[in-house]
Order: C-alpha cells, then structure tokens, then sequence
C-alpha cells in the first residue's frame, strides 16, 4: 500500500485508496470511500500523525474493536469510528501495518534461488518473520513454467502457488543458514495476542490468506529466527555483523517487501545507501515509486523486484505472480 504523503490530503488518499487500491476487498472499497465523504470520521483521522493515518491500519483497528466486516457496509466501520474512538485511537498509536505475507516468498524465490551456497537471510521490517522461511515452505509455479518444489525434509503445511509470467522457474530453494530480521515492534509468533493482530490486518474477504498465516505461523514457531528490536538505518548494521560471525561464509542477503513506502524519501536514500555497504546481496520488493529508477507497474496491485538497486521484475504485492519487465 502507499504511505500517506503530505502532499496528498487525507480525503483525496482515502478516495485514491478506495478507487485503486482495495479492488481485492469490496469491504475496504465501501469503507474507505465512506470515509472519503465523512467530514466527522476525516476530522478524527487528522488527529493521527500522518503515518498513522493509512487505510489498512485504521480499518484493522476499528475490526479489533468490533467493526464488523461480513459485507460492504460503511455503517459498522463509521459506528465503531465515532463511538469507540480513543480505544481505535489508542490501537492505531501502539500497532502498526504488519502484513507478514508468506506467499511472498514465492516471488523473492526467482532471484534467491540464484544464490550459490549458504545463505545468511535477513529481512528489515520482518514483523514475525514469516518471510524469512522461504526453504521452508512448498510452492506451486504455474503459467509460462511449472514446476513444485518442497523442502528437503518432505512437502510443508504452507503451499504457495505463484503464476510465472515471462521468468523461468527457479529450481531449487536457497540453503539458508541463518534468519535474522529487524522490526520497530517485532512479533513473537508464540504470542496470541501478537498473531491475532496479523489476522486482524488480512483483508476481510481473504480467507485463504489467513488460512495460510495461520499454517506459516505454525512452522515459524518449530524455526530458530533471530528478531530485534530496531530502525533500519540504526539496527541494520549490528545485524549484518550477527549473521557474519554466526555463518562464516555464508552470502548474506538482506530482504524486504512493502517496507520503505513508510519512511521519508531521505531515510530510503541513506538505506539504499547502508545495504549496499553492508550486503551481499540487497533484494527489495516495493512499490515502483518507491525507489529510483524503478519502471511503472502493469497494475496497481504490483511492486517492482529490485536486486541491488536494479530492476529485476514486476511482482503481486501478495505474491501470486511474479512477471518479466
């Protein structure tokens, strides 16, 4: 999803969400065009820094105090809004957009399978670190090359199938040594509380997607993961120096995806710059605009595969497909 912008008003991001953005959920659409025409709901989002202001971690904090999202209905959204609002409020101020998507995982697999070797795997912005399992997890390639893939030790509670479009199919799954990741509030997949929470923030409509959390969550927790506490600019180094000294050898990729649309243009640019330096191998999954030089996406719904700063291929935010440039 897009970060809220100074220059684009609340009203205009909420109509721009709802037009282009949330087509995978008519629930989201009705409410965040409801929102768009609501001057009482408008004023109470204005309250709320900038950041805090997304769709996404508004409409799940509203569901965690019980809007109720069985149909596109703006009422239950508006009720919970305007009745509920310092409990909402004080939810939007300690949570934050955590979509832990492991299908992912299934569009970083055609350039991580290239990795000869050992792989140190890190991830900033890891949240519980579900996409840091990606030889731990089948997969199901379809369209222009088929092929399955399982983990060495058998097939894996969480399938991830992907549409192939124009790219060959990677063949094999990377060996991965050692999983780290960076996150601001890292999640704990044996907390309830904390799981409950990316349930919360899976589109409504999306039950396959929180089938499959529900089932990834289960492998994370059986997986050592090493999750801190941290900024990207601050905490990336330090990590990097952990996954040496704990792999030697090993080719240490750092990863993300729908991360950097959250922070200010001159944090990516100093990143951009900090994963060069300390990187084997830096693959970013992001928004087109996000980064420079990216191409336009074929779709609202897509993100641009970056390796090291160069456009590789177009991805689905979600990871059903991945496509050639």
């Amino acid at each position: 999803m897009r970060s809220v912008e100074g220059d684009l008003p609340t009203r205009d991001f909420y109509r721009n969400f709802a037009a282009h953005e949330a087509g995978d959920s008519p629930v989201f659409t009705a409410w965040a065009a409801g929102v768009a025409e609501d001057d009482e709901v408008l004023a109470l989002l204005t309250e709320l820094p900038e950041p805090k202001r997304q769709p996404n971690l508004v409409f799940a904090a509203a569901r965690a105090h019980g809007a109720e999202a069985s149909r596109p209905d703006y009422a239950p959204l508006r009720k919970v809004l305007t009745t509920r609002w310092p409990a909402v409020r004080s939810t939007i101020e300690s949570r934050s957009t955590q979509t832990n998507e492991a299908a992912r995982c299934a569009t970083l697999l055609p350039a991580l399978s290239r990795v000869e070797g050992p792989v140190a795997l890190l991830e900033v912005g890891a949240a519980a670190g579900l996409c840091l399992l990606p030889d731990r997890y089948s997969y199901r390639f379809t369209g222009d090359a088929e092929l399955t893939l399982d983990p060495v030790d058998g097939p894996s509670s969480v399938v991830l199938e992907c549409e192939l479009r124009g790219l060959p199919a990677p063949e094999r799954l990377p060996e991965v040594v050692w999983r780290g990741g960076l996150d601001l509030n890292p999640l704990d997949v044996r907390d309830r509380e904390a799981t409950d929470w990316l349930e919360t923030l899976v589109w409504p409509e999306h039950e396959e997607r929180r089938e499959r959390l529900r089932a990834a969550v289960g492998v994370a927790r059986s997986e050592e993961i090493h999750l801190v506490r941290g900024d990207l600019l601050a905490g990336l180094p330090a990590l990097v120096a952990q996954a040496r000294r704990a792999a030697p050898g090993a080719t240490v990729v750092v990863q993300h995806s729908a991360v950097l649309a959250y922070v200010p243009p001159r944090v990516r640019a100093e990143f951009a710059d900090l994963v060069r330096a300390e990187a084997d191998l830096w693959l970013a999954n992001e928004g087109a605009s996000i980064l420079p030089g990216m191409p336009r996406s074929p779709r609202a719904s897509s993100f641009v595969l970056a390796q090291d700063g160069t456009p590789a291929y177009f991805t689905h935010h979600h990871g059903r497909w991945a496509q050639a440039l």
